[in-house]
């Protein structure tokens, strides 16, 4: 019960952007990069396990980041450059030039050092084909289809996406299933991005689990979930790890005017809601940390709409915005803040 696990990032040591960056300009090869990942992705998994997560994951340490990682081995996708999203942060981003493929399957070798480097259970996070086609240009369908209209950039968006499910991620799903990891994770935080292509992300994520023997969950972030509301039967996921301590107070208490970021969970119960959750009981965007009594209170709080049996315990997204020592230390209060709810449960 209240089984404890993080999101996927945790953000790199010093060194390893330092050499990440001689690696992306061609200063260094990657043979040379990859001790300095493996030493990182050890240093990651033994933080983690101090911290006391019954689930792990080395923090994306063999990922430079969650969209260019996949795209720079996907043939038919070409890296345009570099796209300011909101202040001055940029992040990559590619043209889609012809038919995706993939060209190196980017997470086995990976998920092979993790299993065989942790002493917990691995849930593994993989970014999911509805958000590598919404970050991209794309060119190649749209050129197909011939038309700048509202149904043909639906349709070109849905035949990108549905093939990078079928070409690109199925395949790596399936090797992945083989290794002994816990679960795989699918992250799609443009799922709720133009609601009006919700069905293309269900299709999307559907076609990418297909014939997968392995237990599959979906990460979505700050999103208005009222759009997500209706889809969640469809997916056929077994869990929705959702972010909700974003949008709560730091009071304590389980009454309905101190737990306001939770409010979702009403509408869940209503609608019969009986997959997993993952709660979102960690602030990522702050460095200030939640003190255990607040966790436990926001699990508490959550834990009278949702079964305690199917509530998994996170913070609401990956901790790559904060410093290694606070991610830490979130971390431990939130798994002390657990064990806290767990007595009171039992």
């Amino acid at each position: 019960m209240l089984t404890t696990q993080e999101i996927g990032s945790i953000r790199k040591p010093r060194y390893l952007v330092d050499k990440y960056r001689e690696y992306l300009s061609g200063e260094t090869s990657y043979e040379s990069l990859l001790p300095y990942i493996r030493g990182a992705s050890l240093d990651t998994l033994r933080m983690l396990e101090a911290a006391g997560l019954d689930w792990v994951f080395d923090g994306e340490m063999h990922r430079w980041e969650m969209y260019y990682h996949p795209v720079v081995n996907i043939e038919g996708i070409e890296i345009a450059g570099q796209v300011r999203v909101w202040d001055n942060y940029y992040f990559i981003k590619g043209r889609v030039v012809d038919k995706p493929r993939l060209k190196r399957d980017y997470h086995y070798e990976e998920a092979k050092y993790i299993v065989g480097n942790s002493s917990r259970p691995v849930k593994f996070p993989v970014t999911g084909p509805y958000t590598l086609a919404d970050w991209s240009f794309n060119e190649y369908y749209t050129r197909e289809l011939g038309s700048m209209g509202r149904e043909a950039r639906y349709e070109a968006k849905r035949r990108l996406a549905i093939d990078l499910a079928r070409d690109v991620i199925n395949p790596i799903l399936k090797r992945l299933s083989t290794l002994g990891l816990r679960r795989i994770q699918i992250d799609e935080p443009a799922a709720t991005t133009h609601p009006g292509e919700m069905d293309i992300v269900v299709e999307a994520f559907r076609e990418a689990v297909k014939g997968v023997e392995k237990e599959v969950s979906i990460h979505i972030c700050y999103s208005d979930y009222r759009i997500l509301l209706p889809y969640m039967e469809s997916f056929g996921a077994v869990q929705f790890t959702l972010e909700f301590a974003n949008r709560d107070s730091w009071e304590l208490g389980v009454d309905d005017d101190k737990r306001i970021g939770y409010r979702l969970l009403k509408d869940l119960k209503e609608m019969g809601y009986g997959l997993e959750l993952g709660l979102g009981v960690i602030d990522v965007h702050v460095d200030r940390v939640e003190p255990p009594e607040l966790v436990r209170d926001r699990i508490l709080y959550a834990a009278k709409y949702i079964e305690p049996e199917k509530l998994y315990i996170n913070p609401d997204c990956g901790l790559r915005t904060r410093s290694r020592d606070i991610a830490y230390y979130k971390l431990r209060n939130m798994v002390l803040g657990t064990l806290m709810a767990r007595e009171r449960l039992l």
